[in-house]
């Protein structure tokens, strides 16, 4: 067990929670059907963690319009149940290689981060069902 100290322990935290995460039986299929590139989606998303942790200005994307693409992909049936599990192989994955106070605030800003993401989704599928819809 050992601090996160650096981007080489944020990619390896990123890469040993995808592993799980592409096999998981409830919600591996969102991510099998929508990442077509693995290798660059991994390199983006430690980016994201670093960017999180250390404060650097490496990520440059926009994690609630994904988010949002992704549950109209799925019809909105993404749920908090979906988060949940995300949110548990997230930690099971710090538990497993980290301690210290970086993992502890990794927790927290994950499930704040899932919060808030779910929250968002859960709002753009409010504005999208009022959106009247027009006729030829």
């Amino acid at each position: 067990m050992k601090e996160i100290e650096s981007r080489t322990d944020v990619k390896f935290l990123v890469h040993q929670f995808y592993a799980k995460i592409r096999t998981d039986e409830e919600i591996g299929f969102y991510f099998n059907t929508m990442i077509k590139d693995w290798d660059a989606h991994l390199e983006k998303l430690t980016d994201f963690w670093e960017t999180n942790l250390f404060a650097v200005k490496k990520y440059k994307g926009n994690p609630h319009a994904v988010h949002n693409e992704v549950d109209s992909h799925f019809e909105g049936k993404i749920s908090a149940n979906e988060f949940g599990i995300w949110l548990n192989h997230w930690f099971q994955t710090l538990d497993e290689h980290f301690e210290g106070e970086n993992a502890a605030i990794l927790k927290r800003r994950a499930r704040k981060m899932g919060s808030f993401l779910y929250l968002n989704m859960f709002k753009n599928r409010l504005k999208e069902s009022d959106t009247p819809v027009k006729k030829n």
